[in-house]
């Protein structure tokens, strides 16, 4: 007869693995060989094949040059923030070659339009005029139009949908 011992339940336990405050699941298909050479390397190292994995990403981040002298690990701190609309505009502005498709399409609208932009107005040729460059950006407008920035770029709006003829000076 099988004994319980006080105090234990039965009941499943709850969050294992690693105590980091968020994750994001992945699902990746790999060759076979990989697979178990990577459970290999998992065991040599002592991890899970997920902790395995994910050393290997932030190992081979290291050796990814973006511009001739930083890796991608290096730029990790400037193009990263929690806000979706922050890290496109910071990878943007850094480094237009690594955008999608779709973020290109976001990136031209948004380039050739003033709303995104702190900018002066001319008062000579009556017309506005503003720098491309992360200290110019407004930022807040940016994230008050992503998801019409997303919608257009994924064909569901025309991009007429960010005339904004009532604009106010900005300086």
């Amino acid at each position: 007869m099988a004994r319980r011992k006080k105090g234990k339940t039965s009941s499943k336990r709850r969050g294992g693995g690693s105590k980091l405050s968020r994750t994001e699941t992945v699902t990746v298909r790999l060759d076979p060989k990989l697979r178990y050479l990577a459970e290999l390397g998992a065991r040599k190292q002592r991890r899970t094949l997920s902790s395995f994995i994910e050393w290997a990403i932030e190992w081979s981040l290291k050796q990814i040059d973006v511009d001739g002298s930083r890796s991608i690990a290096d730029l990790a701190n400037v193009l990263w923030d929690v806000d979706a609309a922050d890290r496109f505009a910071r990878l943007a502005l850094r480094n237009e070659t690594l955008l999608s498709h779709d973020e290109q399409v976001m990136w031209k609208l948004v380039k050739d339009n003033p709303l995104f932009w702190w900018n002066n107005r001319d008062e000579n040729l009556d017309d506005w005029s503003w720098r491309i460059s992360e200290s110019n950006m407004n930022f807040e407008c940016l994230r008050e139009n992503w998801s019409l920035l997303l919608a257009i770029a994924h064909g569901e709006l025309d991009p007429a949908a960010l005339e904004n003829p009532s604009r106010s000076e900005n300086a």
